[in-house]
C-alpha cells in the first residue's frame, strides 16, 4: 500500500484512527475540557497566522535541522508525553519511543503513562525526557528522579498546569475509569475494534504502572481523578527549586503562558520554557499558545517549546516563524498509531518532514530564521 497516497494528511490518520479505537479510549485522547472553546481557538488561532509566498528565487533545499539543549535533530518537532498512552494503542510508548530513537527526535514519557521509565529504557537513545507530575512526597519525588536517570532520560519536563484535576467531561461520559473496567457498555465498543482488543489483550489492560507502584491498588476511579492526583501535589516555587536541584540535565517547565511567568523562571535557573495550554485539557477560559508565544520569545533568552493545536508542518513552521525554538506533537502520533499500527510513527514523520518541506518551498526558504520575515503582519493588510 502506498500510505502517502492513502494517507496524505494527519486528518486522514484521524479517520482511520477513530475507527480502529474503542470509543471509550477515542474520547480520552481527542477531547478538551468544558465546552472545548480552547482547543477550537488554538486552532483558529494557529489560522490566523500567514506568510508570503516567494516568486523567482530559483531552486533551493532547506535544512530541517534544529540544534536544542547540545543536540542536533534532523527535524523541528518532537513526541510530546501524553498519559495512559497504551490505553490509545497498545505498547504505544515502546513504539513511539522507538520510532523517535530511529528518527533522531526527542521522545517524551509521562509520569502517568501506561509503562515505566525501565520499560521504555531499551527503546532510548539520549534522547529521553521524562514529564513529571509532581509528587507530594519527598522520598516518592527522589526515587522517580533516581529511575528516569537510571533509565536514560536526560531531559527533565515538569508540567505545571495541572493544579487540580480538570473535568474533561467527554471523557467522562465515555464511562472511562482508572484503571479501565471493562463494562458490557465498553466491552461492545472493544469488538468493534479487533486490532485494538487482540493487541491490549497480549499486553494487559493498560494501567498507570509506575503511579501504580507508588499508591498500592487504587481501583473504580474515575479517569479524571485517578490515582496520579492522589499523589500529586501543586507545585510552588520551592518545589520547583528543590527539582532543579535534584536534576542535572536540561530542566523545562511546561504549561507557560504568560511572560512574566517565563521571566522569573529563567531567573530560577531552568533550561527551557514550554509553551502550552495543555491542548485545551485543562482549563476551558485562557488563551491560544500560539497567542502567548510571541511575548514569552521577546521575553526570555531560554530555548521555547511549542505544543497546542498543531496538525501539520505549516503548523510547526507558524510556531518557528512567532519564536518557537522547538515545537512537540500528542495526539498526532496516537492518530498514527490508531490508524497503522506501528507503521505510524514513521509514516507520520514522513508527513510532516513533506509539508515542512513544501511550504518552505512555497516560500523560499532555507532556514526556519529566515519564516519571520515571511510573515503577514498588519500593516501588510
Amino acid at each position: 500500500m502506498d500510505m502517502m497516497q492513502k494517507f496524505p494528511a494527519i486528518s486522514d490518520l484521524k479517520a482511520r484512527a477513530r475507527r480502529r479505537i474503542p470509543h471509550f479510549a477515542w474520547e480520552y485522547l481527542d477531547s478538551a475540557t468544558g465546552a472545548e472553546a480552547v482547543q477550537r481557538r488554538n486552532r483558529a488561532k494557529l489560522d490566523e497566522v500567514l506568510f508570503f509566498p516567494s516568486i523567482l528565487h530559483g531552486e533551493q533545499e532547506p535544512d530541517l535541522s534544529v540544534d536544542l539543549f547540545g543536540k542536533t535533530h534532523p527535524l523541528p518537532f518532537g513526541v510530546s508525553p501524553v498519559g495512559m498512552s497504551g490505553l490509545f494503542w497498545p505498547d504505544a510508548e515502546a513504539l513511539l519511543a522507538a520510532a523517535a530513537t530511529r528518527a533522531g527526535l526527542p521522545y517524551g514519557l509521562s509520569t502517568v503513562a501506561s509503562r515505566t521509565p525501565e520499560d521504555v529504557a531499551p527503546h532510548l537513545q539520549n534522547n529521553g525526557w521524562f514529564q513529571v507530575y509532581p509528587p507530594r512526597d519527598p522520598d516518592i519525588r527522589t526515587d522517580m528522579i533516581k529511575r528516569a536517570k537510571a533509565s536514560g532520560f536526560h531531559t527533565m519536563v515538569l508540567t505545571v498546569d495541572v493544579p487540580v484535576a480538570s473535568r474533561r467531561e467527554r471523557q467522562t461520559r465515555s464511562g472511562l475509569t482508572s484503571p479501565p473496567r471493562l463494562t458490557p457498555r465498553l466491552l461492545a465498543q472493544v469488538a468493534r475494534c479487533p486490532a485494538w482488543a487482540m493487541g491490549t489483550a497480549k499486553m494487559g489492560m493498560p494501567r498507570m504502572r509506575l503511579i501504580d507502584g507508588y499508591a498500592g491498588n487504587m481501583t473504580g476511579l474515575s479517569s479524571t481523578a485517578h490515582a496520579g492526583y492522589m499523589l500529586r501535589t501543586s507545585p510552588d516555587w520551592a518545589y520547583l527549586q528543590a527539582l532543579r536541584d535534584a536534576w542535572d540535565g536540561p530542566f523545562i517547565v511546561k504549561g507557560v503562558l504568560r511572560a512574566k511567568d517565563a521571566i522569573a523562571l529563567e531567573k530560577q535557573g531552568v533550561d527551557g520554557i514550554w509553551v502550552s495550554n495543555h491542548a485545551g485539557r485543562q482549563f476551558d477560559g485562557t488563551i491560544s499558545s500560539i497567542e502567548a508565544l510571541p511575548a514569552i520569545r521577546a521575553a526570555t533568552s531560554l530555548p521555547v517549546i511549542f505544543d497546542s493545536g498543531i496538525e501539520g508542518g505549516l503548523d510547526i513552521l507558524r510556531a518557528l516563524a512567532l519564536g518557537a525554538d522547538f515545537v512537540m506533537l500528542g495526539r498526532a502520533w496516537h492518530y498514527a498509531l490508531g490508524a497503522l499500527g506501528r507503521d505510524g510513527p514513521a509514516h507520520l514523520i514522513e508527513i510532516l518532514k513533506a509539508d515542512l518541506i513544501a511550504n518552505m518551498g512555497q516560500m523560499g526558504l532555507t532556514r526556519y530564521g529566515q519564516l519571520s520575515g515571511k510573515l503577514v503582519t498588519s500593516a501588510d493588510q
